[in-house]
This record gives C-alpha cells, sequence and structure tokens, in this order.
C-alpha cells in the first residue's frame, strides 16, 4: 500500500526499554507511533520487558535464542526507530543498552527518535543514545521527547497537553524526514557514487 504521496509507507519500529509490565515507556512509544501512523507509515512495537532479549555476547558465540531471534526481524524489517526508556541514574536503561549493543551495520543510515520517562529533563539519557545511534551511522531527529509520570493520570493516559503536542510533532518529523533519508540511503546504496559514507554498506 502507498502512502498518501504515492511511495511505499515507511516502516518504523518503536522499542520500549522498560523492563515493567504494562510501562508508561511503552504507553509512550505507541503513542509515537500511532501519531507516525497517522502519516502513512506502517509500525510495530517491540517491548523488550516481554521478548526477554538475551545479553549480548559477540554475534559468532550467541545460540539460538527466541527473544533474539523476534529482535532481529523486527530490526531487519525496520527503516527508522523510536526509542523509548525510563531514566535511570540519568542514563538509558540496561535493557535498552543491551538492544542496541545487539546491532550496528543495521542502523546505519536509518533515523531513529529517542524519547524517556524522566523526573528531570532526560537530556543525558537522550544525548547517550544518539551517540550509540551516530556510533552506528545512523541519524537522529534533532530533538528529543521527555516526560514524567506527572504528566499521565490515573489510567496512565498521557493528559498533558503540551506533551502530546510534541508526540504528533515526533510522529510527525519521524515520519516525512525518515521517508526522504531511507529513500536517499537505499539510492546511494544501488547506485556507484564513492562519496557517501552509504558506499560503505553495499554489498
Amino acid at each position: 500500500m502507498l502512502n498518501h504521496e504515492g511511495q511505499n509507507p515507511l516502516r518504523i519500529l518503536g522499542v520500549s526499554g522498560s523492563m515493567s509490565k504494562d510501562s508508561r515507556c511503552a504507553r509512550l512509544t505507541n503513542l509515537i507511533l500511532s501519531s507516525a501512523q497517522s502519516r502513512g507509515a506502517q509500525v510495530r512495537l517491540l517491548d523488550l520487558y516481554e521478548i526477554d532479549l538475551p545479553m549480548f555476547r559477540t554475534r559468532e558465540s550467541r545460540s539460538e535464542h527466541a527473544g533474539r531471534d523476534e529482535a532481529d526481524a523486527a530490526v531487519d524489517w525496520a527503516q527508522a526507530f523510536v526509542l523509548a526508556t525510563p531514566d535511570y541514574h540519568g542514563s538509558m536503561s540496561g535493557a535498552m543498552k543491551n538492544f542496541l549493543d545487539h546491532y550496528w551495520r543495521e542502523f546505519a543510515g536509518k533515523l531513529f527518535a529517542t524519547s524517556c520517562l524522566s523526573h528531570e529533563k532526560g537530556l543525558t539519557v537522550m544525548d547517550q543514545m544518539r551517540t550509540a545511534i551516530r556510533q552506528c551511522y545512523g541519524w537522529s531527529l534533532p530533538y528529543g521527547l521527555s516526560v514524567s509520570d506527572h504528566d499521565f493520570d490515573e489510567s496512565s493516559a498521557l493528559e498533558n497537553e503540551h506533551s502530546m503536542a510534541r508526540v504528533r510533532m515526533m510522529g510527525r518529523d519521524l515520519a516525512i524526514y525518515g521517508s526522504l533519508i531511507s529513500q536517499q540511503f537505499a539510492n546511494d546504496l544501488e547506485g556507484e557514487e564513492p562519496s557517501t559514507f552509504a558506499a560503505h554498506y553495499r554489498r
């Protein structure tokens, strides 16, 4: 199915890095995905609480594992990502760091949005995720989204309108800019231009 601009819809994977069941982190991820979907994207959620991703070891030494296989399939499917994590001691969760450790080339040329649940602004958390993404030659939106428990009501619905406006903006920008970057990266992979970092990823 083509989106409203006649292009194939961008495939966006949301990754929730909370180790709590029915977490607000996963709810935030789904809200961003829903916003992107309203802009024509295809979306999926990878909840790290649910899949039990093993601790990263070198790919050569890893045995078969259902959680890793599920994550591999989701990452291979995705053309862009939403990363959402709780703020643990000013850093991303161990589950999110472990997820990022499993991949490298798979992130190259793809756009990422970063978000977190934090009682502060979560700036160091999102900076660390962006650093990991940059080291894998991925792109990041130039802003992040931080929300706190106080932004949710008793039913865990996000009721802060300013935060909801940021959610809508992030979903929109990820869908629009992600499509542009994904298409250009694909063109560069298929082309013969040597003066692009995509040339390093040609088979």
